[in-house]
């Protein structure tokens, strides 16, 4: 499979002027000025093969838009490369957009008075779609985004869910090889969600490469086979998305209310008291080390208890503890 992006080395940094309190130091900034520099990005590496479906997830500041931003053309890096579909996007940006469609999930490249048909015209136009695939395009997310009944609409007067698919429609119209989607799914309900990574998975098929970054994990682990963690402009982690969820879902957690005063229990290695309250303490274990049927014969063997309730933690949880360095 050959590679559609390659990134080496990719830096981009940012000048921030320090700002003293009071208005002495305030003064003093005119006279003398102090900078930070911000690594938004930190020497970062990584391919992406033709037809691959991709998240990339961090916490807020990680760095995630700023790579994108780069790798749509947006903004120049500090120094290191990014080659997409055989363009350096910053250099040669106008040959390069009619090789890529972008969606990002708070902004619409839709004209916002005009009705949702206009806006396809005019982004016909704009990409010398021929007519002949225009007219197959638009028939195809009609009957999959089931979009027909608003076309006519403003788009202001669309839902937010209704937007979504509009704006999925039209990153794909000239039948880009690459679509990048910052937060697709953000704000969206249960059925335009499902509807909206029900369309992503028929793309994906027919060998479009997919980068999605979001916060939502059941985009990640409902659509992307791999995924990419950057934290502090750096890559974290970049694996299989299965390889991570089976790293992150070997503990579990049990609620444990005794009957009367609880036991002083202790830490051992692969099982960690957590909390106690009343008569109730939170044990995690480590799946790897004990298995929680015999954590559970061994407490009831002991000590009397009132109930045990066992939950999974949420894969965010988990990847809060990955970028803590806590897994």
């Amino acid at each position: 499979m050959n590679d559609i992006i390659r990134v080496n080395n990719l830096s981009k940094h940012y000048k921030i002027l320090q700002r003293g309190e009071g208005r002495f130091e305030i003064i003093k900034t005119f006279f003398s000025r102090k900078y930070k520099t911000v690594k938004a990005l930190d020497k970062v590496s990584f391919t992406i093969g033709e037809g691959d479906f991709v998240g990339i997830i961090g916490p807020n500041g990680a760095g995630k838009s700023t790579l994108i931003k780069i790798l749509t053309g947006i903004l120049t890096p500090t120094s290191g490369e990014a080659v997409v579909t055989g363009f350096v996007p910053y250099k040669q940006r106008k040959k390069y957009v009619q090789n890529i469609g972008v969606v990002f999930g708070q902004r619409t490249q839709l004209w916002w008075d005009l009705p949702v048909r206009d806006s396809f015209d005019m982004l016909k136009y704009i990409y010398k779609v021929p007519e002949k695939q225009f007219k197959t395009n638009m028939k195809k997310f009609a009957e999959i985004l089931e979009i027909n009944d608003y076309m006519l609409k403003p788009v202001r007067k669309l839902s937010l869910g209704e937007r979504m698919r509009c704006d999925m429609a039209a990153s794909l119209l000239h039948n880009p090889k690459i679509i990048f989607l910052d937060e697709p799914t953000i704000g969206l309900d249960v059925e335009a969600k499902y509807k909206l990574r029900e369309f992503l998975k028929e793309v994906n098929k027919l060998g479009v490469t997919i980068i999605l970054t979001t916060h939502d994990m059941g985009d990640i682990e409902e659509l992307c086979p791999r995924t990419i963690m950057v934290d502090h402009g750096k890559i974290v982690i970049d694996a299989p998305t299965k390889d991570i969820k089976n790293k992150i879902s070997s503990q579990r957690t049990l609620l444990i209310d005794f009957k009367g005063a609880p036991p002083k229990l202790k830490n051992k290695k692969g099982m960690k008291i957590v909390s106690k309250e009343g008569d109730r303490i939170m044990i995690t274990i480590d799946t790897r080390k004990h298995s929680v049927s015999s954590v559970m014969k061994m407490i009831l063997k002991k000590y009397e208890v009132d109930d045990i309730t066992i939950s999974e933690p949420s894969i965010e949880e988990n990847v809060r503890k990955i970028y803590r360095g806590e897994l």
